[in-house]
């Protein structure tokens, strides 16, 4: 791996802004690195009141680092990106932006343009990324052996949370996973008292309001409300007078007979999103309605969805009832759980949905859990709709030898940021065997002339003997998306981050 060199004389000053902030990048990647790989341990986070996170999410460390270096705070963007486009590989990425700086930096401070090098950098990114959409394979449905493999190794070889997940994915189907704006991820849920489980339909995260009412229905109409369950309101300044009580008096009327309406039309679950009046809260009760109030928009959006149901207005209450009756949803199961302090609502008539319930002995612990099975599902997600490739650095391995191929062929200064990009693609590989014990340097040579020799790039290194081994026989793989989205993330901000000429800093508010 080419190190940053000191540049004598006037070169110095030159160069001190890029090699300043490159030691911040190294820094901040000096921070995560250390959990890359099977072999990886945990970062402890402390904040100032005592509070404490142990993980090793690449995101979630960065997240809650006390960053202030304004080139190192582009990396935890990074770390962002790969996280809200992909959901996993945070680690991988922020690590392949730190080799891409260096790697760059080195490359201009022996004497190469800064504008070169970047060129190059983007040019050896986009070859990098067919060379990896070109490896890829292809998951052969949802029983494909390599797709848990990819939940184990994505669950940090959890092998419970693996199962959970290729559990819930074959419960949502294919074509749910495939389809756009759906977020796998999204359907974990992590509880220090719950038991793990995989839940065919949704959770809703809030208590009924009327508790006391019956904490089960079956096979309920659902109402789904963009508004107050109560009577159209009435201004102070009119309640004075008679004509305004009147009008009082007989909206309460109307709200009323609205109630009795959605008994015949046999509703047992009403979700709203703001609040519930007292009458209706008792009416409900009286009839074993639940009553959810001031619900999520989130929450609102799954359970139309799942069970059917159009949200409306409370003006929709005056409707006729089989007019209202067509805005409503059904479920076959709706119960609230006590432990859980959650909604459970199943058997929905609309779109399935899934919910996985990972199962903690403390809070701390959930959210770890919580953490990795999203990582999990999101790799699941990532692998079902783009394939996968060996994993644990391989692929990068033999894309780096293609790079370098394609460098001897090159013409022009730009070639030099090709092989900056060949050169931090082997970091991954280099990181990982640095933390499971073994020589950088030798494994990394090692590795690369088994690839050549039987040109393949199935071939990896085992963390636990530190021999060759046939990773796609092990099952040491990672979905395609993943690296190919690490890559251009990091190369969007290593390019930022090398182009940085002077910082400045900027007036506050008020200053003249």
């Amino acid at each position: 791996m080419t190190g940053i060199k000191g540049v004598p004389g006037e070169n110095e000053e030159r160069y001190s802004t890029l090699v300043n902030n490159a030691a911040a990048v190294r820094a901040i990647c000096s921070a995560v690195e250390g959990t890359l790989g099977p072999k990886g341990l945990d970062t402890m986070l402390v904040g100032q009141q005592g509070d404490v996170i142990i993980t090793n999410d690449g995101v979630t460390i960065l997240e809650k680092m006390d960053v202030t270096h304004p080139a190192a705070r582009l990396m935890i963007q990074v770390a962002r990106s790969q996280q809200r486009q992909i959901g996993d590989g945070t680690t991988t990425a922020t690590v392949l932006a730190g080799a891409l700086v260096q790697e760059g930096v080195a490359q201009v401070t022996r004497g190469v343009p800064v504008a070169k090098v970047v060129s190059g950098m983007q040019t050896g990114i986009e070859l990098a990324a067919a060379s990896l959409r070109e490896r890829s394979r292809a998951v052969q449905g949802l029983d494909d052996r390599e797709l848990y493999r990819i939940a184990y190794t994505a669950g940090r070889e959890q092998a419970d949370i693996a199962k959970l997940v290729i559990q819930a994915a074959e419960a949502v189907g294919e074509a749910k996973l495939r389809e756009e704006g759906y977020r796998f991820a999204d359907s974990v849920l992590a509880h220090e008292e719950a038991s793990s489980e995989v839940w065919t339909g949704i959770l809703l995260g809030q208590k009924p309001a009327n508790l006391h009412a019956a904490l089960e229905r079956r096979d309920a109409r659902v109402l789904v409300l963009q508004d107050a369950l109560e009577p159209e309101a009435v201004s102070e300044e009119s309640l004075v007078t008679e004509a305004g009580f009147q009008r009082y008096m007989q909206l309460r009327e109307q709200f009323r007979s609205s109630l009795g309406k959605l008994l015949e039309l046999g509703v047992g679950l009403i979700a709203s999103d703001r609040g519930v009046d007292p009458e209706a809260e008792q009416f409900c009760s009286d009839h074993g309605i639940l009553v959810l109030q001031r619900v999520s928009r989130r929450d609102l959006l799954q359970l139309s969805e799942h069970t059917g149901a159009r949200p409306v207005r409370r003006t929709a209450l005056r409707k006729s009832a089989p007019e209202l009756g067509d805005a409503l949803g059904r479920a076959g199961h709706a119960a609230y759980d006590e432990r859980l302090e959650r909604v459970r609502v199943a058997q929905g008539h609309g779109e399935a949905y899934v919910t996985v319930i990972v199962g903690a002995a403390t809070r701390e612990a959930a959210h770890e859990r919580s953490r990795i099975a999203k990582d999990a599902a999101s790799a699941v997600q990532a692998a079902v709709r783009g394939g996968y490739l060996p994993g644990g650095g391989a692929a990068e391995m033999a894309v780096a030898h293609d790079l370098e191929r394609m460098r001897e062929t090159m013409k022009g200064m730009e070639g030099f940021g090709v092989a900056a990009v060949a050169g931090a693609l082997r970091k991954p590989l280099s990181q990982i065997v640095v933390n499971a014990g073994y020589n950088p340097l030798e494994k990394v040579e090692e590795l690369k002339a088994a690839q050549i020799a039987h040109g393949s790039d199935r071939l990896g290194i085992d963390c636990d003997t530190g021999q060759i081994a046939d990773f796609l026989e092990a099952g040491i793989v990672d979905p395609t998306d993943v690296k190919i989205h690490a890559l251009q993330a990091a190369g969007e901000v290593a390019a930022a981050v090398l182009r940085i000429h002077t910082v400045i800093k900027m007036k506050t508010l008020g200053d003249e």
